[in-house]
């Protein structure tokens, strides 16, 4: 393979130089495949409770991936443990879901916690995105804003 003598002749170049090279390891500094990418915490108007009202405040997570990924099994949660579990579902390649937190028919892009009142705090919260085996693949941390959602 042509890579590896340009990697050998790198690594010769930084050791006369007295370099120092620091590779992270596969799990770290990666950006995970599925991730957060949007929360929309303060729905927009008052907090009337209304279905529409709920459906408005919602989070996205999107499959960052070249591949399709089963999310059957995960959650998602909040730090009081409002938590939403996907029933058998594969996010694909490229695509993004919806989270609200309303009622809804579930689509392939838009599923529903069901509830009756609203999930995030406007104030701010922190949301935690784990796999089937309840390992933490994606939180995150915001704080309230004037535009009422956060994304990345």
């Amino acid at each position: 393979m042509a890579a590896r003598p340009v990697l050998a002749s790198c690594l010769a170049a930084l050791a006369v130089a007295g370099g120092v090279l620091a590779l992270p390891s596969t799990a770290e500094g990666a950006t995970p495949a599925i991730r957060i990418t949007k929360i929309y915490y303060n729905s927009p108007g008052s907090d009337t409770g209304s279905n529409t009202s709920l459906n408005a405040e919602y989070v996205r997570i999107t499959n960052r991936g070249t591949t399709n990924r089963s999310l059957t099994g995960w959650t998602l949660k909040d730090k009081q443990g409002y938590t939403f579990r996907f029933p058998t579902f594969t996010l694909k390649a490229g695509y993004s879901v919806v989270i609200h937190t309303g009622k809804g028919t579930a689509s392939a892009t838009n599923r529903y916690y069901n509830r009756a009142w609203y999930v995030w705090n406007n104030t701010g919260d922190t949301a935690y995105l784990r796999d089937a085996g309840g390992v933490l693949k994606d939180s995150w941390a915001f704080t309230g804003t004037s535009a009422g959602y956060v994304s990345r």
